[in-house]
């Protein structure tokens, strides 16, 4: 892709949330293609307690700020609605669309609303849950188990990179990872287990990119096996029909668009045995070691790292 004119372009990274070390290395990827395609490059830190990264006396004239923060405050509408109040212009997602992106139940909402498919859940709320249960927070627990057959999914309602999730086969073990993870993360979801193929697409300039299936070494796609992990496969011959990748792929742009997101995010989905296609996630901005790479790549569009 090349263009007419060369921006100077502000790349934030790092933040405060505990993604940093994936966010460090997303900034530093994505400012190496900007260079690549002959524009002038910074790259800075932000977090919530020093702004001034934005800066020009301290970071230098921009045209345009590449936020690449993973998680909180750079993924969930923080930072956007700080460039938005101050009138900086910026890739990516808007300030509402990425806190309903980030929100994991507020998003299943919206991807209900069109029609989409995504695991059925329920919502523990670390200030109410005594509330609805007369005091006893693990007989609340166990009746939104009930509600859902194990194994289950425990997760953090407003993480990224599958931080604290927990696959519980046991109820004794839901329960466990419910407790922990209202005292670690706040509210969180108990989700039902779809047992599938995952498959994930990038979307780029409103265009979804080519369709992969994730095939970790281990049982579930977790942070290690994201990032750390080298015997994970991002398979692009996954065995389906054309129609049938077609499909995953417009449920992907139909998710895209369902929150409202622009310029470009990831959708993660995972397929049933009887073809039935869910929605679990839309990542805003995907992390750049990921795989949107190879799928970006096969596309024909330049990635070097």
């Amino acid at each position: 892709m090349s263009f007419s004119r060369k921006l100077d372009i502000l790349v934030l990274c790092g933040g405060p949330g505990c993604e940093r070390q994936v966010s460090l290395a997303s900034g530093g990827c994505v400012a190496a293609a900007l260079r690549q395609a002959g524009h002038r490059v910074t790259e800075a830190d932000i977090n919530p307690d020093d702004l001034s990264a934005l800066d020009e006396k301290k970071s230098g004239h921009f045209d345009i700020v590449f936020p690449m923060i993973h998680g909180t405050f750079g993924e969930d509408g923080q930072l956007q609605e700080i460039m938005e109040q101050r009138g900086v212009r910026f890739v990516g997602s808007n300030s509402r669309s990425s806190r309903l992106a980030m929100d994991k139940f507020q998003s299943k909402k919206a991807f209900e609303k069109v029609g989409l498919l995504t695991p059925k859940a329920e919502l523990i709320e670390r200030s109410k849950p005594r509330m609805v249960c007369g005091g006893n927070s693990d007989e609340c627990f166990g009746a939104v188990l009930d509600e859902l057959s194990l194994p289950c999914v425990i997760k953090p309602n407003a993480q990224g990179s599958s931080v604290g999730v927990v696959i519980a086969a046991q109820r004794e073990q839901a329960i466990s990872a419910v407790r922990d993870a209202l005292v670690e993360y706040g509210n969180c979801l108990v989700e039902e287990f779809i047992d599938g193929r995952e498959f994930t697409v990038g979307i780029v300039g409103g265009q979804a990119l080519p369709v992969l299936e994730v095939r970790p070494a281990e049982r579930f796609y977790d942070y290690r096996a994201k990032y750390l992990a080298d015997d994970t496969g991002y398979i692009f011959d996954s065995g389906l029909s054309g129609e049938e990748l077609d499909n995953i792929q417009e449920i992907a742009l139909c998710a895209f668009l369902s929150l409202g997101c622009r310029d470009l995010a990831r959708i993660d989905m995972i397929r049933d045995t009887a073809g039935r296609v869910y929605v679990l996630e839309v990542n805003t901005p995907p992390p750049s070691e990921s795989p949107c790479q190879p799928a970006y790549r096969a596309s024909n569009g330049n990635w070097p790292c």
